[in-house]
């Protein structure tokens, strides 16, 4: 018979050392079993007496009885509690830790000059996942893990929670009112892409395209057969009245030009869909970091504007706002593409993994995702300003581009100068950043440094521009 106590009290001694609190408590529980106190059968506290018992949060007790769970040394079951596994004992005896145990590194071999970790990464496109906040994001896991094992791949028409949780996100902060049934979720924006490629029947026909542009976005459509048409954009972003009645599609990131950093205003938008709704055109709106605005007003997505519902396809991803390691984004195509997209990603077998997707809904349905937008977006425009406001002091006359919204700005460099030259000398100082040439599909028709800001802390940004002065001299 089990061996079992109502009133267990373990008289843990926790392991000194840095540690996490939750492994150094599953740590001392195996150092119980190994010594034979505890043994198969026998029933652990309730996460909350041994908290009491410990005078620690609930919270690291929970990880702690998770991590000897997923290590096999604990079982649990409705009703029952935590009893120690079967065969625990053996593991105990043998030296078998609940988590993997720190040791020295390796040696590595020094990375050639190319290859070496700058000290400053301002390579655009990046969030910082370190704001995230860790109990918020491990509680969204712990639900996910939780749900029902998956037996098959969601395709397009599942991933419930996800879509319902994202109509309200997209209400709430992007002017779009959507059904969740109308939302198709997919592993990344090349994904969204290539789909509509397909759908949409784009092989062999032109898509404008911004120049300069998003090239991982061209990469997708050219690899789908179709074809990438340049159109130059101004400080205003892309120009409806560049547009040619041969074009059947046209991309564009108008909440803030890749890479320019323009804000597309209203009377080009209102233009722009106009435009595709006489014509039958499709209008594919990357919105790929449309949350992050500074000191000016929010202005309508091009999905939200009056007939924009019939011609735009809509794309936002989890990249910006949480983490690339996602994998995850959304489709919100006009209603006459909605089964040739869903057929199209059933065709190709490309999904999103259901437990990923069930995370992120939780961590969107809880109110966490809102809480970590606002911090996020005051901890990206202190940074921004710091970066602005120090490149202006060590460059005075200094044009800086697209600092009202996103996660980057760009230094305009004078033509001529050599953008990608200077990339590498400040790789060689420390410091990553783009040239703006590679973002041009044809001859570069402006030169400078995409600098990106959302890791780049307040205190280090007079120690970055004081590099990139003194790479561009002058």
């Amino acid at each position: 018979m089990a061996r079992h106590a109502t009133d267990l009290h373990l008289a843990l001694r926790l392991p000194s050392g840095e540690s996490p609190l939750r492994q150094r408590i599953a740590t001392a529980i195996v150092e119980q079993i190994r010594m034979g106190r505890l043994g198969p059968g026998d029933a652990l506290p309730s996460t909350r007496s041994l908290a009491a018992e410990l005078a620690v949060a609930r919270s690291s007790v929970v990880d702690a009885y998770d991590e000897l769970a997923a290590a096999g040394y604990t079982t649990s079951r409705p009703g029952s509690g935590t009893r120690i596994a079967d065969g625990a004992d053996t593991a105990a005896l043998a030296g078998a830790a609940s988590h993997v145990t720190s040791t020295p590194a390796a040696p590595t071999v020094a990375p050639g000059p190319g290859r070496r970790r700058p000290a400053w990464d301002l390579m655009p496109g990046h969030p910082d996942p370190e704001l995230i906040v860790a109990t918020d994001w491990r509680r969204a896991w712990r639900v996910a893990a939780a749900a029902p094992v998956p037996a098959a791949a969601a395709g397009p028409h599942g991933h419930d929670e996800l879509r319902v949780a994202l109509a309200e996100h997209l209400r709430r902060t992007r002017g779009i009112v959507a059904d969740p049934g109308e939302l198709i979720i997919v592993p990344g924006v090349a994904s969204a892409l290539r789909t509509l490629t397909v759908a949409a029947g784009l092989a062999g026909r032109d898509i404008a395209f911004e120049e300069p542009g998003y090239a991982e976005a061209r990469r997708a459509f050219e690899m789908s057969g179709a074809r990438t048409r340049p159109v130059t954009v101004d400080t205003d972003g892309l120009d409806p009245a560049a547009l040619r009645a041969g074009d059947s599609a046209v991309y564009c990131t108008p909440a803030h030009q890749y890479p320019l950093g323009s804000r597309l205003p209203v009377p080009r938008r209102a233009r722009l869909v106009q435009w595709a709704a006489r014509t039958g055109s499709l209008l594919i709106e990357d919105d790929y970091d449309g949350e992050f605005r500074y000191d000016v007003s929010a202005l309508p997505a091009l999905r939200g504007i009056d007939g924009g519902r019939d011609c735009v396809a809509y794309i936002g991803t989890a990249s910006k706002i949480v983490t690339p390691a996602l994998r995850l984004a959304w489709l919100l195509p006009p209603p006459r593409l909605w089964g040739p997209v869903a057929d199209a990603l059933d065709d190709s077998g490309e999904s999103v993994c259901g437990i990923t997707a069930l995370a992120l809904a939780r961590f969107i349905a809880s109110g966490a995702l809102t809480r970590h937008l606002a911090r996020a977006a005051r901890t990206y425009s202190a940074r921004r300003s710091a970066l602005v406001g120090a490149l202006e002091r060590r460059c005075p006359g200094i044009q800086l581009q697209g600092v009202e919204a996103g996660l980057h700005v760009v230094v305009r460099l004078d033509e001529g100068i050599d953008d990608t030259a200077i990339t590498a000398a400040l790789r060689d100082r420390g410091v990553a950043v783009s040239p703006l040439s590679t973002f041009f599909a044809g001859s570069p028709g402006a030169r400078g440094l995409v600098c990106g800001y959302a890791r780049m802390p307040e205190t280090q940004a007079d120690a970055v521009a004081a590099v990139i002065a003194d790479v561009i001299g002058p």
